[in-house]
């Protein structure tokens, strides 16, 4: 699929989606289970909500074991106007690692957005991160949602809670495990840490990022200094370069924080299936979201 050559002006941004996962405790390829009006794929709801959002590109890196399945849908079944590469993650280690991959079929000199496919952050949330890369902030950004805001059904999942500070840049993701939302409205964590019952309204980072060129070189890094055949996870490796900043170490990291509106739902859990199913529904009866995808790819033609 050809990528294409924006027209004019600063090019539209590309978003590089994470879909190399085995999902070997979920089951099957998370990206394409069904969640749309239509019987639709995750992936399919990310990819058309990106483009609205003002994504131009994407690249979207797969792996060796689930990799077929996904290639064979996009070239399927998107249409042929979507600019689209694939990137390949040979062996699984980590998110930082799928980023890496994606590298080669980037722009060196360009920032970029990083996001989940079994993840849909939403095109409000999504046109916030585009709108920071078009701009050329020098600055990362993360794209936060209330904690509430994140979660779906009652089954337990990982957030990584943001601090943000008073200049709106982030200081730290600390990842809680086993979250949890409870039937009286509270949200707890079960992994033996304080406090365990969370403040909704808490920010979390849902893996939605934009990098800087300069993170490329970082990353290399982390994944030299790895040991063995170990993950290397972009929270992880963020949240040690504002660890680095914090204690005042020179040309470090900086990390705008954007709120989203709406929510983030995404595929964890079997059952989550329907529920983000149920979900989209709703946003689609609300007027919140169309009922057919690729609305934007069908307007640019």
């Amino acid at each position: 699929m050809n990528p294409g050559t924006p027209n004019g002006g600063r090019p539209d941004p590309t978003l590089v989606i994470l879909a190399a996962g085995r999902a070997t405790r979920y089951g099957g390829v998370k990206p394409l289970a069904s969640v749309g009006l239509a019987g639709e794929a995750v992936l399919d709801v990310l990819a058309s909500d990106a483009l609205a959002a003002g994504f131009g590109r994407l690249v979207l890196v797969i792996g060796p074991d689930t990799g077929p399945a996904i290639r064979y849908h996009v070239e399927r079944t998107w249409p042929s106007a979507v600019r689209v590469e694939l990137a390949v993650q040979r062996a699984p280690r980590g998110t930082v690692d799928a980023v890496l991959a994606a590298v080669p079929l980037l722009d060196e000199s360009s920032s970029f957005g990083v996001a989940n496919a079994d993840d849909l952050p939403g095109e409000p949330g999504l046109a916030l991160l585009a709108g920071h890369l078009r701009r050329g902030d020098p600055d990362n950004a993360a794209i936060c949602y209330a904690l509430s805001d994140s979660l779906l059904g009652d089954a337990p999942v990982t957030r990584g809670l943001c601090r943000v500070g008073g200049d709106g840049m982030l200081e730290a993701v600390d990842e809680r495990r086993r979250v949890t939302p409870l039937p009286d409205g509270r949200i707890v964590a079960d992994d033996g840490r304080e406090p365990k019952e969370l403040d909704p309204g808490q920010l979390v980072s849902v893996n939605l990022w934009g990098f800087s060129p300069e993170l490329r070189g970082i990353f290399e890094d982390a994944m030299a200094q790895a040991s063995g055949d170990g993950e290397v996870l972009l929270p992880d490796v963020v949240d040690g370069l504002l660890t680095a900043r914090r204690r005042g170490a020179p040309d470090t990291l900086a990390v705008h924080v954007l709120r989203a509106p709406g929510r983030s739902i995404g595929v964890t859990h079997p059952g989550d299936v329907a529920l983000v199913s149920a979900e989209l529904a709703r946003e689609v009866a609300r007027g919140d979201r169309p009922a057919q995808l690729w609305t934007a790819v069908a307007a640019r033609s």
